[in-house]
C-alpha cells in the first residue's frame, strides 16, 4: 500500500453526514470532554533564571539544584538499561524483523544471548573486550544492528556507526582516527563502497558481513589483508566458548557518533553512557509532566503521560541508527522493556510497516512529516467541494480544541474525516517526536489536529547528547523549541557583531550539564573550539528567550544553515565553487532549515554569458539574456556540473536559481566596505523571489 493510496482518506461522504457534523459537534465536545490533570509546569513560565549577570536558564523540575543524572537507580549505563527492559518485559519480545507474513520477534533473552555470542565470537578472532576496542557498523536498521550494539555494551567496547553519505574517504579517514579493526557491514554494495580505499586502512583486519559474501568481494578483501567472516558464523563460533560480560561505567564511552560537518573530515563526538542517560532521563520526565497554563489544565485524554513509556510500547525503527536522534529513540524503549521493530528498509513502503506494527510513538524528521502534509493537502484540494469543505471544517474544530489545550482523536470530526490518516500510521500513535530541523507551525498544527496527539520537538546536538530542549506535551504553541532539560542549564552570550546582547535576551545558545559530550575523538584543538574554559558548550546558533521561558533559534552565529532533512551546509564553500565558473561574476547562495534545498542568486559574466548563449542559438543583450528561462536552465546546469567537478555533494548544490543583471554594491547595501556579502541585507533584498523559489 502506497502513501497515495493511503490519501485517498476523505471518501464520498454526503452532505447530510457533514451538515449533521457540524450540528453535533459542539454537543459531542461537551459530553466527552477529558478530564484534566494535576499541573506540575506552568506553561506561561517554563524555565527559571537563576541568580547572577549570566542569566542562566534551568528546568523547573531540576531538583535542589542539581541537574537530572538518571531516572531509575539502577540504571546508570545504556547497558543497565537494556538489563532492566530484559527484566520487565519478562523477557518479552524485543526486536522485529519486517517479513513478507509479518514482524518476527526476537525476545530480550534471545538478543542477550545473540549479543554474548557474538562478541565471544569475536574475541576468538582476536577483540579484546574494554574500552580500548571500537567497533564499526556500516548497516541500515536491521535485527542485527540491534545485536552489534547490545554486544559492544556487554563488554564495554564503544560503538562507532558510519552512514551512507559519508564517501569512501571519510569511512577510511574515520577508522584510521578510531583505529577501527572490526567493521560489521551488511550488503557488498556498501562492503565494496567501503573497500576503495582498503590500502589505507592499516589498522582494519576483518569485516563481518551481514549477508551474502560472493568470491569476488573475498579477493577484494584478501588483496587489502583483511579477513572476511560471515555475521552468523561468528556467533556459532562465540557459542563454543561465552565470555563473562564486562560490564561499562557509567563515566566510560558508550559510542562514537561523527557529525556530517560543513567542511573537512568528519568529527568523531565521544558521548559516555552517562550523557545518552541523562538526555533520556530528562526526555522521559518531559513527557510525562503535567502543565497548565493560567489557570486551565491541560488535558492528556488520549493516553496518561505517565504511561508512555511500558512494556507494550512499540517503535518502528527507520531513522539512520548512525544518528544519536534513534539511538535515543532506541534507548527509551529498551529501558521499559518495550519491542522495536526494524522497517523492512525501503522508505517507500514504510506505510505497510507502520500499519504493520502499529507503533505508539512516531519519532520523526520535518522532511518526511513535510511530505505527509503536502500530500494530505493536494489530495484534499484536488478532491470536490464538498470534501474539501468537510476537511476544512473539521481542521478548524480541532484548531479550535488545540487552542484550548485540548488534543484528542475521539471527537466527531474524528470519525468523519481524521481516522484514515491516523490509521496510515498504524493506529495506535500516542504522541510524535520532531527534531534535527525546524518543523513549521502550520504542518505541527495540523499533526496535532489529525493524528490527534502531542506533538513534542527537540532541540540540540549530536555534542549535546542529542537534545538541551523539548517541547511539553502541553504546550501547543509553536515557533520555539521548549524549555532546558533538567539535566543541562542554558545561557545566551553576546554577539556584538551581530547585534545581539544577553541583556536583551538575544545571543549565541550555549549549554553546560551532564548531558555534553567528553570531546571530539583525538582531536583536542577541535574541542577547545566547541568547549570553552568553564565548560559551555557553543552552539553557534543564535536564540532568543520569549517570555514564557522557551527558547526561540533566530539565527546563525556562523554562516551555516541547516536543511529540512538536517545535513548543514556552509553557503561560503558553495559559492567559491560555483564563482570558479566563467560564466559566474558573483553568488549568493540561501537556504533555510523548512525546506529541502538550497537556492541561488546570480549575476552572470558580462563577458562570457552573450558568447555562451549564442554558442548554443540563443542571442541577446545582456539584460535580456539573464530574463531568458533557457538560459537560467543552462546556467543552473553549469553551475552544478563545476560544484560536481569539485566535489560538492547533491544536497550541496542548489536547485533553483534567480538570474539578474543589477550588480550588488555598497552603495545598495548589499556589499561591506571589504566587498564581502551582507547576507541579512540579501535575505530582505530578496523576500519576494526566495518565496516565488520555493512556491
Amino acid at each position: 500500500m502506497s502513501v497515495e493510496d493511503i490519501l485517498s482518506f476523505l471518501g464520498n461522504k454526503s452532505t447530510v453526514l457533514a451538515v449533521g457534523a457540524v450540528a453535533l459537534s459542539s454537543s459531542y465536545y461537551l459530553a466527552t470532554r477529558p478530564s484534566p490533570v494535576k499541573p506540575v509546569i506552568d506553561l506561561n513560565k517554563q524555565s527559571l533564571v537563576l541568580e547572577g549577570p549570566e542569566r542562566i536558564h534551568v528546568s523547573p523540575l531540576m531538583k535542589n539544584g542539581k541537574l537530572l543524572e538518571y531516572r531509575y537507580e539502577d540504571v546508570r549505563t545504556v547497558y543497565d538499561a537494556f538489563l532492566r527492559g530484559k527484566r520487565i518485559s519478562g523477557n518479552g519480545p524485543c526486536y522485529g524483523k519486517s517479513t513478507k507474513s509479518g514482524f518476527v520477534w526476537t525476545s530480550y533473552n534471545e538478543a542477550y544471548n545473540l549479543g554474548q555470542a557474538l562478541a565471544s565470537g569475536l574475541f576468538i578472532k582476536g577483540v579484546v573486550a574494554g574500552q580500548e576496542t571500537f567497533i564499526g557498523i556500516y548497516a541500515q536498521n536491521r535485527l542485527e544492528w540491534g545485536i552489534s550494539d547490545v554486544a559492544c555494551l556487554m563488554y564495554s567496547m564503544v560503538s562507532v556507526p558510519l552512514y551512507d553519505t559519508l564517501g569512501p574517504e571519510a569511512c577510511s579517514y574515520i577508522v584510521n582516527k578510531a583505529n577501527i579493526a572490526t567493521v560489521i557491514i551488511d550488503t557488498e554494495e556498501r562492503a565494496r563502497k567501503f573497500l576503495q580505499n582498503v590500502l589505507e586502512m592499516k589498522c582494519l583486519k576483518r569485516i563481518i558481513m551481514l549477508e551474502h559474501i560472493s568470491q569476488d568481494l573475498k579477493i577484494i578483501a584478501e588483496n587489502g589483508q583483511v579477513e572476511i567472516l560471515k555475521f552468523y558464523d561468528v556467533i556459532n563460533l562465540g557459542m563454543t566458548d561465552l565470555q563473562e560480560p564486562v560490564p561499562p561505567k557509567p563515566s566510560d564511552l558508550h559510542t562514537i557518533c561523527n557529525t556530517s560537518g560543513t567542511t573537512g573530515n568528519p568529527k568523531g563526538v565521544m558521548l559516555t553512557h552517562s550523557n545518552i542517560i541523562a538526555t533520556a532521563a530528562s526526555f522521559q520526565e518531559i513527557v510525562e509532566v503535567p502543565v497548565s497554563s493560567g489557570n486551565i489544565d491541560i488535558h492528556f485524554n488520549y493516553y496518561k503521560p505517565e504511561d508512555m513509556f511500558n512494556k507494550q510500547t512499540t517503535l518502528l525503527s527507520y531513522l539512520p541508527l548512525a544518528h544519536m536522534y534513534e539511538r535515543l529513540n532506541h534507548l527509551m524503549l529498551l529501558m521499559h522493556g518495550g519491542k522495536i521493530g526494524f522497517y523492512s528498509g525501503d522508505v517507500k513502503t514504510i506505510i505497510n510497516d507502520l500499519q504493520a506494527i502499529k507503533p505508539h510513538g512516531f519519532p520523526s524528521v520535518p522532511r518526511l512529516l513535510n511530505r505527509v502534509y503536502d500530500k494530505i493537502i493536494q489530495s484534499v484540494e484536488s478532491g470536490n467541494w464538498l470534501k474539501r469543505t468537510l476537511f476544512y471544517v473539521a481542521l478548524n474544530a480541532k484548531k479550535k480544541e488545540v487552542r484550548k489545550g485540548i488534543v484528542r482523536r475521539d471527537t466527531i470530526w474524528d470519525k468523519l474525516v481524521f481516522s484514515r490518516i491516523q490509521d496510515m500510521l498504524g493506529g495506535n500513535i500516542k504522541v510524535v517526536f520532531t527534531g534535527a530541523a525546524p518543523l513549521s507551525s502550520e504542518v505541527m498544527t495540523f499533526l496535532r489536529c489529525s493524528l490527534g496527539c502531542h506533538v513534542i520537538e527537540g532541540y540540540g546536538q549530536t555534542e549535546s547528547g542529542v537534545a538541551v530542549t523539548f517541547t511539553l506535551p502541553g504546550d501547543h504553541s509553536t515557533g520555539h523549541v521548549g524549555p532546558p532539560i533538567s539535566c543541562n542549564m542554558i545561557k545566551l552570550v553576546d554577539v556584538p557583531d551581530m547585534n545581539y546582547y544577553a541583556a536583551n535576551d538575544e545571543g549565541e545558545v550555549c549549554y553546560k550539564g551532564i548531558n555534553i559530550f567528553k570531546g571530539y575523538l583525538n582531536d583536542p584543538e577541535k574541542t577547545k573550539e566547541a568547549i570553552d574554559e568553564d565548560g559551555w558548550l557553543h552552539s553557534g546558533d543564535i536564540g532568543q528567550w520569549l517570555p514564557n521561558g522557551t527558547l526561540k533559534i533566530i539565527d546563525r552565529k556562523k554562516h551555516i544553515y541547516k536543511l529540512a532533512q538536517g545535513e548543514y551546509i556552509a553557503p561560503e564553500k558553495v559559492e567559491n565553487i560555483y564563482l570558479r565558473s566563467p560564466l559566474v561574476e558573483h553568488v549568493w547562495v540561501h537556504g533555510d532549515s523548512l525546506q529541502s534545498f538550497s537556492v541561488g542568486f546570480v549575476i552572470p559574466d558580462r563577458e562570457t554569458l552573450p558568447k555562451f548563449a549564442a554558442d548554443r542559438g540563443i542571442k541577446g543583450e545582456f539584460d535580456d539574456l539573464t530574463r531568458n528561462k533557457e538560459v537560467k536552465k543552462l546556467l543552473l546546469e553549469n553551475m552544478q556540473d563545476v560544484g560536481k567537478e569539485n566535489g560538492l555533494k547533491s544536497f550541496e548544490q542548489v536547485k533553483k536559481i534567480h538570474v539578474t543583471p543589477t550588480p550588488w554594491t555598497v552603495e545598495n547595501s548589499l556589499m561591506t566596505p571589504t566587498f564581502k556579502l551582507k547576507r541579512p541585507a540579501f535575505r530582505t533584498y530578496f523576500k519576494d523571489e526566495i518565496t516565488e523559489m520555493y512556491l
